[in-house]
């Protein structure tokens, strides 16, 4: 583990500070994990609305003539069919097919796009995107620690952003479709990219800006959710909310020892563009995966953490948990495993090894938890 004196800092530390957050780190920050109870913060966001630093992501800003072809060549997805102001959830994989990281690619122009790698991947999908550049007319500008990201997520969302915009820009966010983004000003912040995404199942925004504005947006947020009851949330309720909506974590559920296909996220590898990509070969060839990816819940109150066996009743290994633990929301333990794929229908039930006890378990649908519409 990092020393804490040589991790980076979000250029909202101090904040984070003056409201009691415990951190920890992740990856090269140290990031909070939580400011009081997170069972708390996880609940706010699933009732009213949770506030998170996500300054720890990476940017990486791709532009000139040929940004949206260099794009279709270095990811697994089509980008140069991506509208401007839209946004598409994508991979990076290596030659052999193995993901080098799952990210969110927004398209802002033409020739202008804003890819955003996970916190600890940023750097080896900086140099991987630097190395397939060579040959392209485009410029790549890693402005991850110039950048800062706030993200506003719940059912009050919309409405505490709202109250943060001038008039003449509400009606566009409102008309903000999910995976979309805009620019405004926020809070007398201006030029805020602000995109409706998110990583908790829930409806929210993310907003970037640069790390000078970070301190006035956060406030500017904290103080208009007030009355709609937003809370600060750290990392351990940003982790919970994701697994109830069976979002995959890179190092959990993604690695490079696997591909899309194998995380059963092959659908986000474009058949339709045409010309070569990195990957595209290896991924042509990949059959149909021995274990897929399947949610796994219980009606008891042990959690399956991550790297526990599953077995069949009868005693034949099957899988491996990725990720789990109980669902604040749901009140029963849940949890995301590797599972040969002729045990993996719904229903189906399976026994847990939790530190060498056998516990009963079943396959069941994705996502755990569903927003209401």
């Amino acid at each position: 583990m990092p020393n804490s004196d040589s991790l980076r800092h979000s250029p909202l530390h101090a904040e984070h500070e003056d409201l009691g957050a415990t951190f920890t780190p992740f990856g090269e920050w140290s990031m909070p994990l939580k400011y009081g109870k997170e069972l708390d913060e996880h609940r706010a966001v699933r009732q009213a609305a949770g506030l998170f630093d996500l300054s720890h992501m990476g940017e990486v800003r791709v532009s000139g003539p040929q940004a949206a072809a260099f794009l279709d060549y270095a990811l697994v997805s089509h980008l140069s069919a991506l509208a401007v102001g839209k946004a598409k959830y994508s991979m990076i994989v290596c030659p052999d097919g193995g993901i080098l990281d799952d990210l969110i690619t927004y398209r802002l122009g033409d020739e202008e796009f804003l890819v955003v790698p996970n916190a600890a991947n940023t750097g080896t999908v900086v140099a991987a995107l630097r190395e397939r550049a060579e040959g392209f007319d485009v410029t790549l500008a890693d402005e991850s620690t110039q950048t800062a990201l706030v993200a506003v997520q719940g059912p009050r969302a919309e409405e505490i952003l709202l109250s943060l915009l001038a008039e003449q820009d509400r009606e566009a966010l409102r008309s903000l479709r999910y995976y979309a983004a805009l620019t405004a000003t926020v809070a007398g912040v201006t030029d805020v990219l602000i995109a409706r995404t998110g990583y908790t199942g829930e409806d929210g925004f993310e907003l970037f800006t640069p790390n000078a504005n970070a301190s006035a947006l956060w406030a500017a947020a904290l103080k208009a959710g007030r009355e709609h009851g937003i809370r600060p949330a750290g990392l351990a309720a940003r982790d919970s909310l994701r697994l109830e909506a069976a979002m995959p974590l890179y190092g959990n559920e993604l690695s490079e020892d696997l591909t899309p296909i194998d995380a059963g996220l092959g659908v986000l590898v474009s058949k339709k563009k045409e010309g070569d990509f990195v990957g595209r070969a290896a991924l042509s060839a990949v059959e149909q995966p021995s274990r897929i990816l399947v949610g796994i819940a219980s009606d008891g109150k042990r959690a399956a953490r991550a790297g526990a066996t599953l077995f069949t009743p009868d005693g034949a290994e099957i899988g491996v948990v990725t990720s789990g633990q109980p669902s604040p929301t749901l009140g029963h333990p849940i949890a995301l495993a590797y599972v040969d794929r002729t045990a993996a229908t719904p229903g189906t039930d399976v026994v847990v090894d939790i530190r060498g006890k056998q516990y009963p378990f079943h396959i069941v649908e994705t996502p755990f938890y569903k927003r209401a519409r």
